[in-house]
């Protein structure tokens, strides 16, 4: 299969088994310093993926985020909401239109190294919280990017109806090892084991039929 993708890679869980899943297509990975609590923790594994697999890695800088937006994913770990992955919970999490800020630069990267198509790792999970999440803006991110593009690059999201265990179920038949994957939003050294995000994980981790090797900080489930 010829190396024509291009993939948005945070480091987290989903992208990191995406990476995995569709290692034959992926010549670049593309990951983002937006300064949020948990980024550098995560860039770390997105880098260390991209290495085992022999994937071009890139670190773009996006730090006026940090600066100009608001959102406690970027405010410190005590921003952080603790409890269930819920709308009323997770709302402040949000960091408005950060992945069509993403999606553009991707699309540009794409075509500038003659790279076709743009992958990104949406899920079901996130679509109640995170309007730039969905698939009506999948869609129309996809139109835009396929419009806006002479080589007519396209977005590609295919975890976009799966939930977090799915995506772990897919992850468990690739054999990944998920403690080289980040998913606090408070971002210590160790998962806090109470924020939205980490609560998510376990229960994905476990609905998969995986043991939780996360190590979380002060908590068990």
């Amino acid at each position: 299969m010829a190396k024509n993708s291009l993939i948005i890679l945070s480091g987290g869980m989903d992208s990191v088994t995406m990476l995995y899943e569709y290692a034959s297509s992926i010549e670049m990975a593309v990951s983002f310093n937006y300064g949020s609590n948990h980024n550098e923790r995560e860039l770390r594994w997105a880098a260390y993926h991209c290495q085992q697999l022999g994937v071009e890695h890139l670190v773009i800088d996006l730090s006026f985020i940090n600066q100009y937006f608001h959102s406690s994913l970027l405010e410190g770990a005590d921003a952080i909401p603790e409890g269930d992955y819920d709308f009323d919970n997770m709302k402040s999490t949000v960091v408005p239109f950060r992945n069509g800020i993403m999606l553009a630069a991707a699309a540009g990267l794409a075509e500038s190294h003659g790279l076709t198509r743009v992958m990104i790792a949406n899920h079901a999970g996130d679509h109640a919280i995170y309007p730039d999440c969905r698939a009506s803006f999948i869609k129309a991110m996809a139109t835009a990017i396929h419009e806006g593009t002479y080589e007519h690059i396209m977005l590609y999201a295919p975890y976009t109806l799966l939930t977090k265990a799915q995506i772990a179920e897919r992850g468990k038949r690739l054999a990944i090892d998920y403690t080289t994957t980040y998913s606090c939003y408070k971002g210590g050294e160790k998962h806090c084991g109470k924020c939205g995000t980490c609560i998510e994980r376990h229960q994905a981790l476990v609905q998969a039929g995986i043991d939780d090797p996360t190590e979380y900080e002060d908590h068990e489930f």
